[in-house]
This record gives C-alpha cells, sequence and structure tokens, in this order.
C-alpha cells in the first residue's frame, strides 16, 4: 500500500473505525461547503466541487450530508472564518508527509497536528521541506469488479492523455496531468465505466519502503491524523 493510492485509502477508510468514518465525513462536508462558496453549486463549472462530490461518493457520504453542505455553502454564513494551510513533516521511516489543512484557529490546529506526528514517530517540519517530492496528478481508481478489461481500459486512457497506468489486486490506477482530468472523466463515462475514485492530488517522485515496525507506527499515524477534523488530505511517499 503506498501514500499516494487513492484507492489504498479508500480500502483503509472501509475498514476503519466509527471515529475516522465521521471525521471523514466532517471533512468531506466542509470541502463541499467551502467549494461550493467559492465556485457555485453546479459541478460542471465548479472543479472544486466536482472532486469533493467524488469524494464523498468514494467515501459514502450520504445525500442528506451533501445536501445539507451544499446549503451552507450557498449561505456563507459559518464559513468566513476558515483558511487553507498546508504542513509538511516526516513520519517513522524518514517518509515524508504533507497534509491540506482547512482550519478556523491556526494556533490550536498547529499545536495539535505537532502532538500527533510527535506522538508517532514523526515530527513537523517547515515549509518547502518535502513539497518538492510531490506533484499533483490526477488519478482515477477503476475497481476491477465493475471492470475487469486491463487492455482496453488503458486503451482508452491512454488515448484521453493519461500518463501512467497500473493496477493491483483490486484496482486499476489512472495517472495523469491535472488538465487532462475532465477528457479522462469523460472518456471513462463514454464508455460506461465507473471510478472507484476521481481525484487531483499529489504523487510522490520516489518512495520509501517501511519495515514492519515502522509500517505499524506509519498506520497509527495516518489513523490520528485521520480523526482531526481540520486535516483535509494526507499525503505521503510510503510503501507498506
Amino acid at each position: 500500500m503506498s501514500g499516494h493510492s487513492k484507492w489504498a485509502t479508500i480500502k483503509r477508510k472501509k475498514g476503519a473505525n466509527d471515529a475516522i468514518r465521521g471525521a471523514m465525513t466532517t471533512k468531506i462536508s466542509r470541502e463541499i461547503t467551502i467549494a461550493v462558496k467559492m465556485g457555485g453549486a453546479d459541478p460542471t463549472g465548479n472543479m472544486r466541487l466536482k472532486l469533493a462530490l467524488s469524494k464523498a461518493k468514494a467515501n459514502n457520504v450520504t445525500k442528506d450530508n451533501i445536501n445539507r453542505a451544499i446549503q451552507k455553502g450557498l449561505g456563507a454564513s459559518d464559513t468566513s472564518n476558515y483558511e487553507e494551510i498546508t504542513y509538511e513533516g516526516y513520519g517513522p521511516g524518514g517518509a515524508a508527509i504533507l497534509l491540506d489543512i482547512l482550519t478556523d484557529n491556526r494556533n490550536r490546529t498547529a499545536a495539535n497536528i505537532r502532538h500527533i506526528f510527535s506522538k508517532h514517530g514523526g515530527n513537523l517540519g517547515e515549509n518547502g521541506c518535502v513539497a518538492w517530492l510531490f506533484h499533483k496528478k490526477a488519478v482515477f481508481t477503476v475497481d476491477k469488479d465493475t471492470f475487469d478489461d486491463e487492455d482496453a481500459l488503458m486503451e482508452i486512457a491512454m488515448d484521453a492523455g493519461a500518463e501512467d497506468f497500473s493496477s493491483d489486486d483490486d484496482a486499476f490506477e489512472i495517472t495523469a496531468d491535472p488538465d487532462d482530468f475532465n477528457a479522462i472523466e469523460n472518456a471513462l463515462a463514454d464508455k460506461g465505466i465507473d471510478t472507484a475514485s476521481a481525484e487531483i492530488t499529489q504523487v510522490p517522485d520516489t518512495t520509501v519502503t517501511l519495515n514492519d515496525k515502522d509500517a505499524e507506527k506509519m498506520q497509527k499515524l495516518l489513523d490520528a491524523l485521520d480523526e482531526d477534523d481540520d486535516v483535509q488530505n494526507v499525503y505521503g511517499n510510503y510503501e507498506f
């Protein structure tokens, strides 16, 4: 399992405890609200909202929660104090960790994140310490239970502009430049191919393979970050 694999993240979250599931719903709902506030409620012209709705689908967020988040964004009454921050640090085994933060209290969040890193064998770093290891990419995953023709999927993806294609036991992963997100999404939709997830994420140039002890520590670090409501996204260059 790699830190940049959204499919691996989804599988982990499906088996996560109630606290993590609840926190994930809160984070996604907040992201939907901010996206609507910034770009309106039509996902066709609002890429951020489109991605947030895709994440909501992948994590089984209910329609009621989605609709409430959209209405909050349209009202924009409780989102004016939120700011977006990127935190960087190192996890167990020296793995690089990059965090997207959405918070209404910078000091509280900084203290919480620093404590989480320290408690689980990592440390929070300075701005720029690991960001250079990552590049923004469009990443799509297709569940093999819904579509299992690897050659056909690869051809469709590459014709639409994909840069890379890979697979594991459960899913195929398509990687592309963010500018080609819509082209690939439309190409898959035209063929009736459902995606398990479709996102613009941070993909590392290189990875660090963790031994069993560090992998266990990393899992606990990831779970703790998942439970923090201010942490929207976690990216890493680790391999389990």
